[in-house]
């Protein structure tokens, strides 16, 4: 129960922690988010940034291998589930360098309701460098860039910032 109680007090800790230091991490909202043609790890299919055009974003680079991304998932799931009706997606760029079988056994595993694409090199460049992960960014419907998020970011910021440029 001690170890309960401290996990929650860390997670308010960060919270509040990423209150304070997010706007610094703020894009420029003139910077239109770079168009892309990826493989959905699920189907194989090529995904086109075109088939998002009027929506939402956050699109979030991630690893199977990276802890914080892995505690994002359920959060990333229930933002899709919350908003997809409402004009949201959730859109996952993995960086694994092992292949999307790993990627698929992972979707499959979380039960992953938003898309999974399998990035490339140029991707993250594209996106403006992307140094560390997870690294997501939230795009309005105009296809413009509103805020880049460095780092594991707590579900209540991500459902008020996405509350804030749907309206």
């Amino acid at each position: 129960m001690k170890y309960l109680n401290s996990r929650r007090s860390l997670a308010l800790l960060l919270a509040a922690v990423m209150l304070v230091l997010l706007p610094a991490y703020t894009a420029s909202a003139s910077k239109t988010m770079p168009s892309f043609s990826l493989p959905d790890v699920v189907t194989g299919d090529t995904v086109d940034s075109k088939a998002f055009d009027g929506k939402t974003l956050l699109v979030t680079f991630f690893a199977t291998w990276c802890p914080p991304c892995m505690q994002e998932i359920p959060d990333l799931i229930s933002l899709q589930t919350e908003y997809a009706k409402k004009g949201f997606s959730v859109v996952a760029l993995s960086v694994d360098q092992g292949g999307v079988g790993v990627v698929k056994k992972l979707v499959e595993k979380r039960s992953i309701n938003y898309p999974v694409l399998l990035a490339n090199g140029s991707t993250a460049r594209d996106f403006g460098g992307v140094v560390g992960i997870p690294t997501s960014f939230l795009i309005n419907s105009k296809g413009l860039v509103v805020k880049k998020y460095p780092g594991y970011v707590p579900h209540m910021i991500l459902e008020n910032d996405i509350k804030r440029i749907m309206n």
